[in-house]
């Protein structure tokens, strides 16, 4: 499992690989987040998300937990190592695997999950990316699209909107399809550091009677965020 926001993960795949092909980069995010929800499924209430990352060549890994506030949910650590090739000057490739850890429960649960996906930073803004995943542990693959548009609205403001369309596809269990929409504003308040607040609905084709997990959600993230 991870980040609550598009922005936070698919949406931002093509801008990160562009950036793991420049010099060593460390960035850093403190958010918040009104739910976690991840792939259309609520996994936690109130959460605090801190996340550090780090780029050099085409090499790039990343940190990211969630710590619940409220609901007495186990807390959750995601270590992520991928290879980002930029093919031209639109699309890229992106190679890598995510390590789940989950500290708090019964016997440990860890999980990995390797991905390959394909991003392309398009004209006017837009950006689109393909993800397939491979949950090693309980057998689950996952397919993801994203299409982004990203505008800026000021000198320190911009906004970003995201769809998102995926399929979750367990050996064991049914098949699922979720979809989500975001919108986000950013404010840069100098030249390593920005504010954000977003908003996201998400939603599954699941039973909500039999899985009210799935259900419909609207929540908020936001945060303060640094690089270097």
């Amino acid at each position: 499992m991870k980040f609550t926001s598009l922005f936070c993960s698919t949406l931002l795949a093509a801008p990160m690989l562009l950036s793991a092909q420049s010099s060593f980069s460390i960035t850093s995010d403190f958010a918040y987040a009104s739910d976690y929800v991840f792939r259309g499924i609520h996994y936690a209430d109130e959460s605090l998300q801190p996340s550090i990352s780090f780029s050099a060549g085409n090499l790039y890994a990343s940190v990211w937990t969630n710590q619940p506030i409220t609901g007495g949910t186990d807390n959750e650590f995601d270590f992520t190592l991928g290879y980002a090739l930029q093919l031209n000057d639109t699309w890229a490739l992106d190679l890598g695997a995510t390590y789940y850890d989950y500290p708090e429960t019964t016997g440990n649960v860890e999980q990995l999950e390797p991905y390959l996906g394909l991003t392309a930073t398009l004209a006017n803004g837009f950006s689109s990316s393909t993800y397939l995943y491979y949950e090693s542990e309980f057998e689950v693959t996952t397919l993801s699209t994203v299409l982004g548009y990203s505008q800026q609205l000021q000198d320190t403001l911009s906004l970003d909107l995201a769809a998102e369309v995926g399929g979750v596809m367990p050996d064991a269990d049914d098949d699922y399809t979720y979809w989500a929409l975001s919108a986000q504003l950013t404010h840069a308040l100098n030249d390593t550091a920005s504010a954000y607040l977003g908003v996201t609905y998400s939603n599954t084709d699941l039973d909500h009677s039999v899985r009210p997990d799935g259900k419909e959600r609207l929540f908020l993230t936001t945060g303060l965020q640094f690089g270097f």
